[in-house]
Formats: C-alpha cells, structure tokens, sequence
C-alpha cells in the first residue's frame, strides 16, 4: 500500500511551508479567498510558492473566482493544482481544467448520499474531489468533521481526498474508516485561526503516515 498522500491548507508563512515539506506533506494550500483567516493576496501567495520544492505540489484555493481572477491566480502564482470551494459549476471547472496546464479539484460539503449523487455531475470536469463537511460561514477551514461511513463503500469514479476537521488524532482512524487516498488539514494543525503550528504540522504528518 502507497503512503497516503498529505495537503497541509492554509500556509501563511517561510517556516510553516518548511515544517509540512520537512514532515512529509505532499501538497501545500494556499488560500485566496479574502473572507478566510488564511487568506494571502496574490503577491504572497507567489512569494510563498516559490518556496515549495518541485516535489511537492502547490495548490491555491479560491472560492467562485471569474474569468478574470483566475488567470491572474494562475499567472501569478503558477499553481500546480486549483481548488474550487464554492458554488462553482461542472462546465467551469470543466473549462479550467481543457484551458490551462493545472489540475483542478473540487470540494464537495458531504451531507449525506444524494449529495455524492449530485457530485457526479462533475465526473470528467476535475482530477479531484475533496470530500468536507457541509459549508458554514466559512466554505472550508471550520473544524468539523462529517459522516465518514458515507465514504466507506462508495465507487468513487475520480481521485478523491478527505478533509474536514482532520486532526493528529482523528486522521489515523479517518483514513482507516475511509480509505482516503489523500487527507487534508488547515484548523487542526493550528493554534487559533490561521495561525499554524510547527509541531501539529509534524504530529498530523507522522499520524497520517503511520497507517
């Protein structure tokens, strides 16, 4: 069995980028939504990915960005990847993905079964879902985890991952519940809102790996 793959969200600085790439993260988020306490500008966020190695994939996370917001995320910060954590539709992450050379993702607030019903609709529009909880204020980065035993036995027809809630305690125990190929964290490796911590980033990384 591959180790699971690790997304570390919501980085806002050097040292936390190094701490998730020294513990074995395999993906760094970068948030570009201003209403998230993990939001960076586009400047910050180009500065911030110029830090992460080639072996490690940058992914910027936007929340209903236009046309026109996307190609400047795209051209500025050149991420690997683009997460979609709105209310985006099938054909935008769809054009996204045709025009440009990044993968795209999707979350998906996880409800209950319908709601995987209702996602299919992006089948062959994204390389990836991201399965959280339900929106709140916040789209993503609430802390709450959701019914994981809906994942258990899907047919899962694209790469998917797991977030919502994940902590250094619980992501063991998710991922054996889940087989998540790929978990993914930003408040549970955090003192207080948008500040992350060095050593939950390692506690979280060591957990995920040790299955």
């Amino acid at each position: 069995m591959t180790s699971t793959q690790i997304k570390i969200c919501g980085l806002k600085t050097p040292e936390t980028i190094e701490a998730a790439v020294a513990a074995g993260a395999t993906h760094i988020g970068l948030v570009h939504f201003e209403k998230s306490p993990r939001h960076v500008t586009l400047a910050e966020a180009a500065r911030l990915r110029a830090l992460i190695p080639a072996s490690v994939k940058a992914v910027v996370l936007t929340v209903n960005a236009d046309v026109t917001a996307m190609g400047k995320i795209i051209a500025d910060v050149k991420p690997d990847i683009v997460q979609f954590h709105g209310g985006e539709t099938p054909e935008w992450t769809g054009l996204v993905r045709e025009k440009t050379d990044v993968e795209v993702w999707k979350a998906v607030g996880l409800r209950d079964e319908g709601t995987l019903e209702r996602a299919s609709k992006f089948i062959g529009k994204i390389d990836r879902f991201l399965f959280d909880a339900p929106a709140k204020e916040l789209p993503g980065g609430n802390g709450e985890t959701f019914r994981w035993e809906l994942l258990h036995s899907h047919d899962h027809k694209v790469p998917w991952g797991l977030v919502g809630g994940l902590n250094a305690d619980n992501v063991a125990e998710a991922i054996r519940a889940t087989g998540a190929e790929l978990v993914d964290t930003s408040s549970g490796v955090e003192t207080a809102p948008g500040v992350k911590d060095v050593d939950k980033i390692a506690a979280f990384c060591q957990a995920a790996l040790a299955i």
